[in-house]
């Protein structure tokens, strides 16, 4: 029978042929069954604060002209390995029914690439300088998009920060690493309105949101956690004082 009489039309055919099935990369469906399984046995809780990076930004930049090769995210690495180690309830692991609060401070920082995501590893972090975690971060990103990290390059983090700062994000939720209790999401600095001195003044706000496992951390401790990233953030004499 003519495939007109069938109900059938070109762009039926066209469409069939357009949504023919791809295989997933090896990569895509481990991360697939990662995040999957962390999603659905771990209950996520969320806390957003707004970071003033409006001082820091200054701050940085002053330094760059002096030659000085500070990132925002090695200011982030940096403020966030030091509160896991005065909170290190959120630098945890659990089995369910057993904590362990590991004594040292693994950084895992995901990295897109065209293939998905991978996550360098940055060991010992809470023992670094701030030109110390520059050094290794910006080692560990140029081998990650260059197909060059080793195993033990991307295992054994303790904590993840996932940066989409580049992007454009307002805001975004991140799914916990299995493993882990809990991970950073970064947003991007935008210019916004805010009330400061009781007048309005345009500053640099950036929204980091921390992914917590709700078995370990409440919104209590959640909250107190990225409120001490983002008074360490904010707090620009600290930073004079460490370079």
């Amino acid at each position: 029978r003519p495939a007109a009489d069938l109900g059938i039309v070109v762009a039926d055919v066209q469409r069939a042929v357009a949504e023919k099935p791809r295989t997933m990369s090896k990569m895509r469906q481990v991360i697939a069954q990662r995040l999957t399984q962390s999603f659905t046995s771990t209950p996520h809780i969320f806390v957003t604060v707004s970071v003033d990076m409006t001082d820091l930004l200054d701050f940085r930049n002053a330094l760059k002209k002096n030659g000085a090769p500070y990132t925002v995210t090695d200011f982030i690495l940096h403020a966030t390995a030091q509160t896991l180690t005065e909170m290190p309830e959120v630098n945890s692991t659990t089995d369910g029914k057993q904590v362990w609060w590991h004594s040292r401070v693994h950084l895992g920082l995901a990295v897109a690439l065209e293939k998905g995501l991978v996550v360098p590893v940055i060991w010992n972090a809470d023992e670094l300088s701030l030109m110390e975690l520059h050094d290794r971060n910006a080692e560990l990103s140029r081998k990650a998009r260059d197909g060059k990290l080793l195993p033990d390059e991307m295992t054994g983090s303790t904590f993840t920060i996932s940066n989409m700062g580049m992007l454009g994000v307002e805001q975004f939720t991140a799914i916990i690493n299995p493993g882990e209790a809990a991970i950073l999401a970064v947003s991007s600095t935008m210019p916004q309105p805010v009330v400061k001195d009781h007048r309005i003044a345009i500053r640099q706000m950036m929204k980091i949101t921390v992914s917590a496992d709700h078995r370990l951390i409440d919104g209590a401790m959640a909250a107190k956690f990225v409120n001490a990233i983002k008074a360490k953030l904010e707090d620009v004499e600290r930073w004079k004082r460490m370079v």
